[in-house]
């Protein structure tokens, strides 16, 4: 379980220091309950978002503990650095929509023909419950060619999933080199 510190809405050079103390600034919400702030040391988000094997995962802030899932973060556009993630708070029988990642999976028998493997997605928008959160879409690309492409409706999804992407657009596809 991540731990983080409860913080108020502080100014900007209040955070500034903080990043500056190698701290990440968070903001947790969900339907029906207000914001929280907090704070992370940056290194120990990264490293334990990465190790985690599903998309959601537990925080502890302040004595209480959320089921969350990253909604979305912001980065430093110089120095690519993690600088505030939005953290949504998992609520049992709450529809959301979350951004599921695409895994790839083998090796195109076009790459031998000259193509060039080109993931067009690698997250597809997804509305479900949080008890059917599941961690990836899973895409075997052994059998493409060039020409070819997996679209969003061959994608398997879960039957309490519902995938919100227009069902004819490309995830993944083999495209002749120039």
């Amino acid at each position: 379980m991540l731990e983080g510190t409860l913080r108020g809405e502080l100014l900007k050079s209040q955070k500034k220091a903080l990043r500056k103390e190698s701290f990440l600034m968070a903001n947790l919400y969900g339907k029906g309950m207000p914001n929280v702030y907090a704070t992370f040391k940056t290194n120990d988000f990264i490293r334990f978002v990465k190790n985690k094997p599903d998309l959601d995962f537990e925080v502890k802030i302040a004595d209480q503990t959320y089921h969350v899932v990253v909604q979305a973060y912001q980065k430093d556009p110089v120095t690519n650095a993690l600088v505030h993630v939005d953290l949504l708070v998992l609520q049992k029988g709450v529809k959301t929509k979350f951004h599921i990642p695409v895994k790839v999976h083998g090796t195109p028998v076009g790459l031998k023909n000259k193509g060039i493997l080109m993931l067009s997605k690698e997250r597809v928008q997804v509305e479900c419950l949080p008890e059917h959160l599941f961690s990836s879409f899973e895409v075997d690309v052994a059998h493409l060619d060039v020409g070819d492409a997996i679209l969003v409706r061959d994608l398997k999804t879960p039957t309490q999933a519902h995938i919100l992407e227009n069902p004819n657009n490309a995830v993944v596809g083999v495209i002749k080199a120039k």
